[in-house]
C-alpha cells in the first residue's frame, strides 16, 4: 500500500509554516488519540500517520528532502517512520504536554531581562561606552545561592527524587509534569537562609559597562550573556537584552548605512557653480565640495565613505547632500538693479502692461 502525501495527511499546503503545521497536527492528534478511541485500529493508524508526517515536515532538512525526492528519498537516508508510541512520544513530548496537560520542563536558568537605553546619533554611528545600573536578583552571598542556612544543605524531594518532574501513565502514554510537592525545584530547604529566605537570591543594583558597537540603529538589540536574573537555587543566570533608542539628529537623517542632509544654495551659486563647505558626521569635521553650474533644487551630491560604518565590516555608507536653491526675500538696491538687468537680458521684463501681455498671446 502506497504512503499518502504528508501534506495531504495534515491537510496543509506545501507552503505551510511551522505554526500552521503544529496547529494541523494538534487537530489530528486530538481527533485520533488512542485514549479517545480505545480499540479503534483505524484511529490508531491515522494517529501514527499524522505523527510521522509532522515529524518529517517540522524538520527543515527532512522536509527539503521529502519535497524533492518524496518518501523514497527519506528511506534512502535513514529517515523512517515511527516504530511505536514510545517513539512518537519521545519526538513530540513538548506538544503532547500542551495537548494533554503535561507540565513544562524544569527551569534551567534565570529569567532574561530587558534594558532600554537612549543614545545619540553620533554614538549609534561610531560606538560608545555607556555606564548603566540594573536592578536584578543576584546570588545570595550568605548561602552561596543554595537557599539553605550556612551549615545546612537542601534535601532532595522524595516524590520526584530530585528531578523536579513526575511521570504518570495515561493509556498508552507516560506524561511528564512538574512535581506537585517541590514545584519543580527537586529539593526542599528545611533550614532557609535568613538573608534570602530560602530563595538563594537577593535583589541588588549592579553597575554595568556596555560597549555599543559602531553602526547600531534604532531598535538594535545587544545580548549580554549571564547578566539577567540569577536562577533560583544557584541555577545559572539569564541574559540581559539591551535595546537601543537613537535620538534624531538636527542636520542628518539615516537610511540604512547612508546619511542624508539638505543644504541651501543662492541663485548665483546655483547658476555659476561654487565651492562650499559641508559639515560631516565626524563631529567637528567639514569638507569642501565643488557645486557644478546649473544646480537645481533637489539635485544631489554624494560623498563616498562619509556615512554610517557597517556593523560587520570595515566599510562606511555615503553622505548624500540634497540642495535647495533659495529665492532671496530681501534685496538691496544694487541687487534689485542687477536682477532687473538680468531680466532684460533674458527678455523677461519685470513689469509688463496688461495690453502687452495680451498682445503676446495674440488676443
Amino acid at each position: 500500500m502506497s504512503q499518502r502525501d504528508y501534506y495531504e495527511v495534515l491537510g496543509v499546503s506545501r507552503n505551510a509554516n511551522e505554526s500552521e503545521l503544529k496547529k494541523a497536527y494538534r487537530q489530528q492528534a486530538l481527533k485520533y488519540h488512542p485514549d479517545k478511541n480505545p480499540g479503534d485500529k483505524q484511529a490508531e493508524d491515522k494517529f501514527k500517520e499524522a505523527s510521522e508526517a509532522y515529524g518529517i515536515l517540522k524538520d527543515s532538512e527532512k522536509r527539503q528532502i521529502y519535497n524533492q525526492f518524496g518518501h523514497e528519498g527519506l528511506k534512502g537516508r535513514g529517515f523512517g517512520g515511527f516504530s511505536g508510541f514510545d517513539d512518537i512520544f519521545s519526538q513530540f513530548g513538548d506538544i503532547f504536554g500542551d495537548f494533554f496537560g503535561g507540565g513544562g520542563e524544569r527551569q534551567r536558568s534565570g529569567s532574561d531581562l530587558r534594558l532600554d537605553i537612549s543614545i545619540t546619533f553620533q554614538e549609534a554611528a561610531f560606538g560608545a561606552q555607556k555606564e548603566v545600573e540594573v536592578s536584578k536578583h543576584n546570588s545570595c552571598g550568605t548561602c552561596k545561592g543554595s537557599g539553605a542556612k550556612p551549615g545546612h544543605r537542601p534535601q532532595p524531594c522524595r516524590t520526584c527524587r530530585g528531578t523536579g518532574q513526575v511521570v504518570r501513565a495515561q493509556g498508552f502514554f507516560s506524561v511528564q509534569s512538574t512535581c506537585p510537592d517541590c514545584r519543580g525545584a527537586g529539593q526542599f530547604i528545611t533550614h532557609p537562609c535568613t538573608e534570602c529566605h530560602g530563595d538563594g537570591r537577593v535583589l541588588k543594583n549592579k553597575k554595568l559597562s556596555i560597549n555599543i558597537p559602531a553602526g547600531v540603529d534604532d531598535g538594535s538589540r545587544l545580548r549580554l550573556r549571564g547578566e539577567g536574573e540569577q536562577g533560583p537555587h544557584d541555577l545559572p543566570p539569564g541574559d540581559l537584552y539591551v535595546i537601543m533608542h537613537v535620538s534624531a539628529h538636527e542636520f542628518f537623517h539615516r537610511e540604512d548605512h547612508n546619511i542624508h542632509c539638505r543644504m541651501n544654495l543662492t541663485f548665483s551659486q546655483a547658476a555659476l557653480g561654487a565651492e562650499i563647505q559641508v559639515p560631516l558626521l565626524d563631529e567637528g569635521n567639514t569638507q569642501i565640495i565643488s557645486v557644478p553650474a546649473g544646480m537645481q533644487t533637489n539635485d544631489t551630491h554624494r560623498i563616498p565613505g562619509a556615512g554610517i560604518p557597517q556593523l560587520r565590516g570595515h566599510r562606511r555608507g555615503d553622505q548624500i547632500i540634497h540642495f535647495t536653491v533659495e529665492t532671496p526675500k530681501h534685496l538691496n538696491k544694487k541687487q534689485k538693479e542687477l536682477f532687473k538687468e538680468l531680466a532684460e537680458i533674458e527678455g523677461n521684463p519685470i513689469k509688463e502692461t496688461l495690453k502687452g501681455f495680451f498682445q503676446k498671446l495674440g488676443i
